[in-house]
């Protein structure tokens, strides 16, 4: 089973995929050093601080990397990153209130304009709406005063519901839509 754990930077994606991994022994790939390890772009957009991609070419390596790697159906493997809902079908997006999202970005030293475009592509949904439009599952946690174990705990029980194919009740839980942060940007 492939799951993109998808948000906008500063959400926990990365935490969170190393916490699940160390703890259930999920298989993730962390997109953005992948890219950069298979020379997978193009250019560097230096404006935007960011690597330009085709995720269509990034796709298809990922298909072969699955093709070859996977033997069993149940195995998990998760791709961690803001971009993953291109690729996987059933997707969890992670979510963070613009202030919080704010200060988590001011702390790794970004950009005032790179600051911006991410709180309001939050504020927006952005990526959430993204995911409706491209996946066939898209599940919602929002991780603001959320700890990892807690964010990875929510992230398993969408898996088990997931693998079991019985349990919609937790799967409910996650729907998509819960947040609205429009108002604290405008």
């Amino acid at each position: 089973m492939l799951i993109g754990l998808t948000g906008t930077p500063g959400t926990g994606k990365t935490s969170v995929c190393n916490l699940l991994k160390e703890r259930y022994g999920y298989r993730v790939i962390h997109l953005n050093d992948f890219i950069r390890e298979e020379n997978l772009h193009s250019e560097v957009d230096e404006v935007r601080d960011t690597l330009v991609v085709d995720m269509d070419e990034v796709s298809a390596r990922i298909c072969q990397l699955i093709d070859v790697n996977t033997n069993d159906g149940d195995e998990v493997m998760i791709i961690d990153s803001h971009m993953s809902h291109y690729i996987a079908d059933i997707v969890i997006v992670l979510r963070a209130s613009p202030d919080k999202l704010r200060k988590r970005l001011s702390n790794r030293d970004y950009s005032e304009a790179k600051i911006s475009e991410n709180v309001e592509a939050e504020a927006l949904d952005v990526i959430l709406v993204e995911s409706v439009e491209w996946c066939n599952k898209v599940f919602e946690i929002n991780t603001t005063d959320a700890r990892v174990d807690e964010i990875v705990e929510d992230i398993n029980a969408i898996i088990r519901a997931l693998l079991s194919g019985e349990d919609e009740d937790v799967l409910l839980k996650y729907n998509p839509g819960a947040f609205d942060w429009s108002e604290d940007i405008f």
